[in-house]
């Protein structure tokens, strides 16, 4: 059975069969079927991790263990709300707090969750979005074109598929619907560089 796990630029979670590059945790969501509830999330602080980490192995959807959650990559899971975790990706963990401070003005984890989730979801739980123009985006934004998401990357918008990314397009000057939140705009363009699928390159060289 292929499991409701993969989570899009767009919020939702679907089930796919790619894994993707990472994992993310936002508490547990799934019942003793291993099916999602209604439940999106039980806690603020939505991280990313590692595949691999210290030999450590889990099998997925286990009682009372959390939902894990997968990602194409982090520009994907920063579209979706989540920031590094602190253990397995110390490096981007730091390196994201820092800059996330020096963007939004904040000052511990603390606040940055709770400005992230401020930032995610509205009360109907539908992704918070907002409108910019294309040219003052930074490298690793996800907009919505011609209703498809598609990644901001140098010159060009690639387009987003839960396998990897399949076209380049021209980036434009006209105002679009970006996907990923606010916040974590302002902390790509203070400097952050998320990592990418191994398809961006080979779509983008």
């Amino acid at each position: 059975m292929t499991l409701q796990n993969r989570v899009l630029p767009t919020g939702e979670i679907a089930a796919t069969p790619e894994r993707g590059t990472l994992m993310g945790n936002r508490g547990i969501l799934h019942d003793a079927d291993q099916r999602l509830g209604k439940a999106r999330w039980r806690h603020a602080h939505w991280v990313t991790c590692q595949l691999s980490f210290k030999g450590r192995r889990r099998a997925l959807m286990q009682p009372g263990a959390y939902t894990e959650l997968f990602f194409l990559d982090e520009p994907t899971a920063l579209a979706a709300g989540h920031r590094p975790c602190g253990e397995c990706r110390r490096p981007e963990f730091k390196r994201f707090v820092l800059l996330f401070h020096a963007a939004n003005g904040t000052a511990t984890l603390a606040e940055i969750d709770r400005l992230m989730h401020r930032d995610r979801v509205t009360r109907t739980r539908a992704q918070v979005r907002h409108t910019a123009v294309l040219e003052t985006l930074p490298d690793g934004a996800f907009i919505l074109h011609d209703d498809a998401p598609h990644l901001v990357w140098g010159d060009r918008l690639l387009r987003y598929t839960p396998g990897g990314y399949t076209a380049a397009l021209p980036r434009t000057t006209r105002p679009a619907t970006v996907l990923t939140r606010a916040s974590t705009v302002a902390t790509l363009a203070a400097g952050y560089r998320p990592s990418l699928h191994h398809s961006a390159t080979q779509t983008h060289p």
